[in-house]
């Protein structure tokens, strides 16, 4: 976090991942828990993640989170997640396609599905950091990338969307002009700006109507280029209309 004012949303976050560590002290990998040690890590690695409470060293927690194959993704993830959350929010977890690879960790482990104080506090975490986000200028992870995360997270993009639509200040706009820039040739495509493990075509149309509906007014109230105005009205327009019309304004792909 580059701006370290004690501001409200900041607040909020830093108690978020305070409660996460208190509530999943003592947790650890299921005791049949396995990997292999060819690919994964070694019998040593496995061991400390069967020991609560003990700090893994940034490669071990890379490994741990990045993997898929875990039996016990659940127990894994309750594990690793104080520090987990922490790396996140710090710009110390990079993955190796997107955000969209940390929000299926998530996802997998069906925390959703958890006891009702453990999916508290994820969902209190994963709100209060999107929140932060949108009022920092310059988040070490890039609004439209938390949104990622969140929405694979979650499978839902909707409250993602609606926070978003409701911080309609300039920090959010701008953040909102940075997304569009990143998300408009693949929208422009009828495609999901990242892979996602819920349904691409369901998230596509609806983020693509958020944007008609809100980024408009938003982008150019904000100063945006006309060139971004013009993509996103393409957005309102269906096959070779669109393409047409692209064409017709000097093909601004």
């Amino acid at each position: 976090m580059t701006n370290l004012a004690q501001t409200p949303a900041r607040l909020r976050l830093e108690a978020a991942l305070n409660n996460l560590t208190a509530v999943f002290r003592g947790m650890a990998a299921h005791p049949d828990e396995h990997n292999c040690e060819c690919h994964w890590g070694s019998a040593e690695d496995l061991a400390q993640l069967k020991t609560p409470d003990t700090a893994l060293d940034p490669d071990l927690l890379h490994r741990t989170w990045q993997a898929t194959d875990w039996t016990y993704k659940a127990s894994v993830l309750r594990r690793i997640l104080p520090q987990f959350a922490a790396a996140l929010t710090t710009g110390l977890v990079e993955p190796l396609f997107g955000m969209e690879e940390a929000g299926r960790t998530f996802h997998q482990a069906e925390w959703q599905q958890w006891p009702v104080e453990q999916a508290a506090a994820v969902r209190e975490f994963l709100h209060a950091w999107w929140a932060h986000t949108l009022t920092e200028p310059d988040p070490v992870v890039p609004a439209y990338q938390v949104l990622v995360l969140a929405a694979e997270a979650s499978a839902t993009l909707g409250p993602w969307l609606r926070t978003w639509e409701a911080q309609n200040h300039p920090t959010a706009d701008e953040h909102l002009v940075k997304a569009v820039t990143s998300w408009e040739y693949d929208l422009r495509g009828d495609q999901l700006p990242w892979s996602t493990w819920h349904d691409e075509e369901a998230m596509c149309a609806e983020l693509t109507a958020w944007l008609l509906r809100h980024a408009p007014a938003r982008l150019r109230a904000h100063g945006a280029p006309e060139e971004l105005l013009h993509q996103i009205r393409l957005l309102g327009l269906t096959g070779p209309e669109r393409w047409d019309e692209d064409l017709g304004a000097g093909g601004l792909a």
